[in-house]
């Protein structure tokens, strides 16, 4: 195999009890980075984002042979990913308030040593902090990772058509947001 990530190759390393382990690895290797991002964007925290990514790659390993190959890999991790970021904000959430939730996530992302942005960039963060979970999630994947809204419908299991409104939300939202706090 070249050192060019091939999912149906990786695919096919998968499906040999031989062969599982190291198409795994690939697969980490491959998607650790881009989900790393996904979750920080919703977490904030790198401490708190590295340990959902490890949790999802745990999930996968686990659940490998339930995979089908209908979607793509991508999309399954991302769905994973998702699905263990909504948990650990639900956990979160019996813990701190909801309305100083936003203000605390934010602000602790100013203080992060991982985070080097400026005062637009923070008011920026602020502003998607204020954004119900999942039209936050629609927005992070559309906005940072460019995907098409067909491969986000798969993972949310959502029409295109609501996930459209729900970006086009989002947009209006930050930008009132930016507007009143600059």
């Amino acid at each position: 195999m070249e050192n060019r990530y091939n999912e149906k190759e990786v695919l096919a390393l998968l499906q040999d009890k031989d062969t599982q382990k190291k198409a795994f690895s690939l697969i980490v290797k491959q998607y650790s980075e881009q989900l790393y991002w996904q979750i920080r964007r919703i977490v904030l925290s790198h401490d708190d984002a590295n340990d959902i990514l490890q949790n999802t790659f745990i999930k996968a390993w686990l659940n490998i042979d339930y995979f089908r190959g209908e979607a793509k890999m991508s999309t399954w991790l991302y769905r994973i990913a998702l699905n263990e970021c909504l948990n650990f904000t639900s956990r979160t959430k019996l813990t701190v308030p909801m309305d100083e939730e936003s203000q605390t996530k934010a602000d602790a992302l100013a203080e992060d040593p991982y985070f080097t942005g400026d005062e637009i960039q923070i008011l920026f963060q602020k502003a998607l902090q204020t954004l119900p979970e999942k039209q936050r999630m629609v927005f992070n994947m559309k906005y940072y990772d460019d995907m098409k809204y067909e491969e986000i419908s798969e993972i949310f299991g959502t029409s295109v058509g609501a996930l459209k409104a729900s970006y086009h939300h989002a947009v209006k939202k930050i930008e009132e947001y930016i507007k009143k706090n600059s």
